[in-house]
């Protein structure tokens, strides 16, 4: 019997060992994909006749990065559009390549191109993980189409890539899949004889199904892994998929949240606008998430602490003391306790009178520090400690305030290029109504002794 050429033989070790990956690859990762027609929940973006689906087809696709959050198929749709190009796929992570790994694969890429001319699709998972230098090692492959690059991030591409491979790429974004479509694709998945698990014969109960098309939050991924799971747990002689199997194969919601990235960062803002907007239950719904999906409490708790300077203010001066309260309560009991404390702020915030008037009065005042001629203090205003302070005049014709009636004098306190310059305006609501109408009398009391002899020096 001949052996087989050591290129035959190795060709079969591949194909073998490629059978034998896919017969044990996850439900997710041989439920994949295989062409655009069978993308499920991104007719919009690739349906018939949209430019991107012409692009890939005519094989006229120039470098993309697809933003979108977990599962929701970006690294299915890169495949499709190689395959459908008839492109070299080659994946790497930012994770776990560097720069010699790139360079390789554009080595690789080059000579393929010159000795077959076949293209190369470089698809690069969680591209923001690459660092400046990283991703300035492939800018000019990009730019001279020795490879097709690919990007995948779940994060914000105008932050997380650098300029100038952000404007030689397209970006395309990636929604979260409908409820609808993971139900689909679980019933899908459940049919196929081939691919999935329709050898088994199961059905699945409809809350079971429900409840995980509900925790799977958009994420096909994790939506058919957890039903490969639960089908494990189906007993012998078994046929059905219970709502308690899910249950147990799923453990928990699937996370689509980063408590570095951007939907930290929207989670931060919906909490600090649904406050400013006194609505209470959405207050807590975000603070709850923030939460349960990890955050600092500490750092929650100073968003709060800022929230009661910034938009309560002196409407309720009572806001920063308890928002310091519910940030001591942190350190001092931790959490899932302290989570009472935060939540007790963020009601309090959440219906206190709000105020801007100090935090515009302040970056008014700043504003003028910055900008304006930084004149000496007022003499009068100075501090005498020594005699010779006392002999060049500092401290002469102050007014003693407690020397006059309600404790209150007029003079100059401000430099005097910024003589009647005011920064806080007092609003209508909570406390500072009645702080408007001091204000008010102090002003006139202002007006009425700044011409009168001082009474002490």
């Amino acid at each position: 019997m001949a052996r087989p050429a050591p290129d035959q033989g190795a060709d079969l070790f591949s194909a073998n060992r490629d059978r034998i990956l896919e017969s044990r690859a996850p439900l997710a990762a041989r439920m994949r994909p295989r062409a655009l027609d069978e993308l499920a929940g991104h007719d919009a973006l690739v349906g018939e006749g949209t430019l991107l689906r012409r692009a890939i087809e005519q094989d006229r696709l120039s470098s993309i990065i697809l933003w979108g959050p977990p599962g929701s198929g970006k690294t299915t749709l890169a495949r499709i559009i190689a395959s459908t190009t008839k492109a070299h796929f080659v994946s790497v992570s930012a994770v776990s390549s560097g720069v010699a790994d790139l360079r390789a694969a554009v080595k690789e890429a080059s000579e393929r191109l010159g000795m077959h001319g076949q293209r190369t699709v470089l698809f690069i998972d969680e591209i923001h993980r690459f660092n400046k230098a990283q991703q300035d090692a492939i800018l000019p492959y990009v730019e001279d189409g020795t490879i097709l690059l690919i990007g995948a991030t779940t994060e914000n591409p105008s932050f997380e890539v650098n300029s100038p491979l952000l404007s030689r790429s397209r970006v395309i974004v990636l929604h979260a899949l409908t409820d609808e479509v993971i139900r689909q694709l679980v019933i899908r998945a459940l049919g196929d004889e081939e691919r999935g698990l329709g050898r088994q014969h199961l059905s699945i109960d409809e809350d079971a199904i429900d409840f995980l098309v509900n925790i799977a939050n958009g994420d096909a991924r994790f939506a058919l892994n957890t039903l490969e799971y639960a089908s494990a747990g189906v007993k012998t002689g078994g046929t059905t998929i219970t709502i308690e199997l899910v249950q147990e194969a799923a453990q928990r919601r699937a996370a689509t949240y980063d408590k570095s990235g951007e939907d930290h960062y929207d989670a931060i803002s919906a909490l600090h606008k649904t406050l400013r907007g006194s609505d209470p239950d959405a207050a807590l719904y975000w603070l709850a998430r923030m939460l349960e999906r990890g955050d600092d409490p500490l750092y929650v708790a100073r968003r709060l602490v800022r929230f009661a300077s910034e938009d309560v203010g002196m409407a309720d001066p009572q806001a920063l003391p308890l928002t310091m309260a519910a940030q001591q309560a942190i350190h001092f009991i931790g959490m899932p306790e302290g989570a009472l404390a935060l939540a007790e702020a963020a009601v309090y915030l959440a219906l206190a009178p709000k105020s801007n008037a100090l935090y515009r009065a302040y970056g008014e005042a700043l504003s003028d520090v910055a900008n304006t001629r930084n004149d000496p203090v007022p003499v009068h205003l100075r501090n005498a400690p020594t005699r010779m302070m006392k002999e060049l005049g500092y401290g002469k014709g102050y007014r003693y305030a407690h020397d006059f009636d309600e404790g209150i004098v007029g003079q100059q306190n401000l430099p005097e290029n910024l003589e009647g310059r005011r920064y806080y305006h007092p609003t209508d609501r909570g406390l500072e109504a009645d702080l408007r109408e001091r204000m008010e009398r102090i002003r006139a009391i202002y007006a009425q002794t700044s011409g009168q002899d001082s009474n002490r020096d």
